[in-house]
């Protein structure tokens, strides 16, 4: 019996949904404009009238007042009989200091828009639109761009900061000694894993400059007494010894040859029994739609790494000398995915 794909009566026809999807390009870009003109930060003490908010941001009166219909129409601010615009919920979160307001700022910003204009140099070459545009690696442009850096790092706290939550109550790490939180940056995940389950010790790894300001963060979650940190890069290799190795978002940044060097230096660090859990947003398999379907075009266009599907994490574990035991998924959009020694 053949299957016919049918539209739904009530559907725009396919030209008018090309042209809304192309147009949807503009949408971070007014992202990135609300949290550059710190409009939130504006409408924050109560309504104001485009007059007041050009008045405080310097902008064009008859410009900004289609900006804020457009927003209104977003669902960012509300228009009242008076013409005045308030604060509505998805726009307060866009507040100054916020996660989203770092990511409205770092992924609407620079970084990705001139990494995306090379994005059919991407498609024909598998090299990153970013260094092309840049002159460097993403990563390595970071380290010498502190306050891009910062804006990341914030931006990736919003974006996972309630994983380790979901990971810690998924997965038992009772019976374990030691816990390596490799690439952990300044120890949410090894913070979270240890406030649930008193009986293992951490270990926190990642780049010298990235976790020198994790002793306070751990102080303040009230584990420092059980973490011991080490600065290093996981391309020259891990601390040796532990149970389990904790690698989240950090194997979908890297190209397949990288991701072979630092999960090699794992699988070298850990003993017979250990185990390799990966936190990364797991692709389902097929045609089913999902959010990191998009996000591993974007890591393809800035950093060169990519999101993987169960049987694409159990051939990359396979070369690196794993055997992938179980994907477990949380009540976040991550999935842990499990590796043993071969």
């Amino acid at each position: 019996m053949s299957e016919t794909v049918t539209e739904r009566a009530d559907a725009p026809p396919p030209e008018a949904q090309i042209a809304q999807i192309l147009l949807s390009q503009l949408v971070p870009r007014l992202v990135h404009l609300f949290a550059t003109l710190q409009l939130a930060d504006h409408l924050s003490a109560g309504p104001k009238t485009a007059e007041d908010l050009a008045a405080l941001t310097g902008a064009h009166v008859p410009t900004i007042s289609r900006i804020l219909r457009t927003l209104a129409s977003l669902g960012f601010v509300t228009e009242d009989s008076q013409h005045r615009f308030a604060l509505l919920p998805l726009g307060a979160v866009l507040k100054s200091g916020t996660p989203s307001h770092a990511a409205a700022l770092i992924l609407g910003g620079e970084v990705c828009t001139r990494s995306l204009d090379h994005f059919l140099y991407s498609v024909q070459t598998g090299k990153t639109g970013f260094e092309r545009s840049f002159g460097k690696p993403a990563f390595d442009w970071l380290g010498e761009h502190p306050t891009e850096a910062s804006l990341f790092n914030h931006t990736m706290v919003g974006f996972h900061g309630m994983e380790p939550a979901a990971v810690a109550a998924v997965y038992d790490f009772s019976t374990m000694k030691t816990v390596a939180d490799v690439g952990g940056s300044t120890g949410n995940m090894i913070a979270t894993i240890l406030t649930k389950y008193p009986e293992p010790r951490g270990i926190l790894f990642d780049l010298p400059h990235v976790v020198a300001e994790a002793p306070a963060f751990l102080e303040q979650r009230g584990v420092a007494d059980r973490v011991r940190i080490e600065g290093g890069s996981f391309f020259d290799g891990v601390p040796a010894g532990a149970d389990a190795y904790v690698l989240s978002h950090v194997i979908h940044d890297w190209n397949e040859e990288q991701c072979l060097t630092i999960l090699g230096h794992c699988r070298r660090a850990m003993g017979a029994h250990g185990r390799l859990l990966l936190v990364e947003m797991v692709l389902p398999e097929g045609d089913a739609p999902h959010p990191g379907k998009l996000l591993d075009l974007l890591m393809l266009s800035v950093p060169g790494g990519e999101e993987r599907t169960p049987s694409q994490y159990k051939v990359l574990l396979d070369k690196a000398g794993f055997t992938m035991t179980q994907v477990v998924p949380t009540q976040s959009l991550v999935s842990i995915v499990e590796g043993v020694p071969k």
